[in-house]
């Protein structure tokens, strides 16, 4: 197929993805005709020896360091020319008819700007999309009647409404880019449709839940996306109830109270969070005005249909 007719780009954002990547790719072939664009975040496992001789041939756009899922994802919008554009974890393997489920998905709901896709682990957890819980998390649902946003992990938006409402959110490198893409796209007043379309994803791979990099970005970008995009009593209310947890840890631990050994229950950890917050609270704001801007939608009513589904 010409290149002018192919209406999908796949960007496969990648990060030392030697082990995995090539199964990724493996089933992308078997996908209806796209665009394939692998963005590397400077690998240094052999991740590009992979990438030059697998015959799916990706386009390739090597950056010179890594930027994160959400920097990959935000420099390789800059290069999409096809009206839809796809992310894709590397980690993740796309089942035959995938793509072509979600482009239909959102051919025949023209309201909707994202189509998610079903996520299912080998240990047999199923997600049909990202829930919004009543502390303003984004969580993974089964349900698909709860589907607030959706998964990063493999899901296909329409790329001039991505651009619309903003991008990428760069600056998260990893975790909540998309529940705060979801939530401006909503504001914005567009759907978002869960789909058939399934997608394995060896939950993982390419991260490394629970660490205490991964609690770190989670806590802080759920806090920079609730500034950005919730109502005003939400972001009041959960930040000072990350701060009195954080500041009662310490009391807690001198009256022997035995806490939960998650690195997100670490003192230094929530510390550096609320500082991370604070040093971004300028930039977050004006990115709060702007998706106001942008809204045609309220906050309140976003957060009263989704929130505690």
């Amino acid at each position: 197929m010409d290149e002018e007719h192919k209406r999908s780009t796949v960007v496969v954002v990648t990060w030392r993805g030697r082990a995995h990547i090539a199964e990724c790719l493996d089933a992308l072939t078997a996908q209806r005709p796209h665009r394939l664009l692998v963005v590397d975040n400077a690998s240094d496992d052999g991740t590009a020896r992979v990438l030059a001789a697998h015959p799916a041939n990706p386009e390739v756009l090597r950056l010179p360091r890594n930027l994160g899922y959400a920097g990959g994802l935000a420099r390789a919008l800059d290069l999409v020319e096809t009206p839809y554009v796809a992310w894709l974890n590397d980690d993740a393997r796309p089942e035959p008819g995938w793509l072509d489920a979600l482009e239909s998905a959102l051919d025949s709901d023209t309201r909707a700007a994202a189509a998610a896709c079903l996520l299912r682990t080998a240990d047999g957890a199923v997600s049909a999309g990202v829930r919004l819980t009543e502390t303003g998390h984004g969580a993974d649902t089964s349900d698909s009647a709860s589907v607030f946003g959706f998964c990063g992990g493999a899901a296909l938006l329409r790329t001039a409404a991505l651009r619309a409402v903003g991008g990428v959110p760069a600056a998260f490198f990893c975790y909540y880019e998309d529940t705060d893409t979801s939530w401006r796209l909503r504001l914005a007043g567009h759907g978002i449709v869960p789909t058939g379309a399934s997608c394995a994803h060896s939950l993982g791979a390419s991260s490394e839940p629970g660490s205490t990099r991964f609690h770190r970005w989670n806590e802080r970008n759920r806090l920079l996306m609730l500034l950005r995009c919730a109502p005003a009593g939400t972001v009041v209310r959960e930040l000072l109830r990350f701060a009195a947890i954080t500041l009662a840890l310490p009391l807690r631990r001198l009256r022997g109270v035995r806490l939960p050994r998650a690195a997100n229950f670490r003192f230094a950890l929530r510390i550096r969070v609320l500082g991370e917050v604070l040093a971004r609270l300028p930039t977050s704001l004006r990115d709060r005005r702007a998706t106001t801007r942008r809204s045609v939608v309220d906050r309140s009513t976003v957060w009263r249909r989704w929130a505690g589904r």
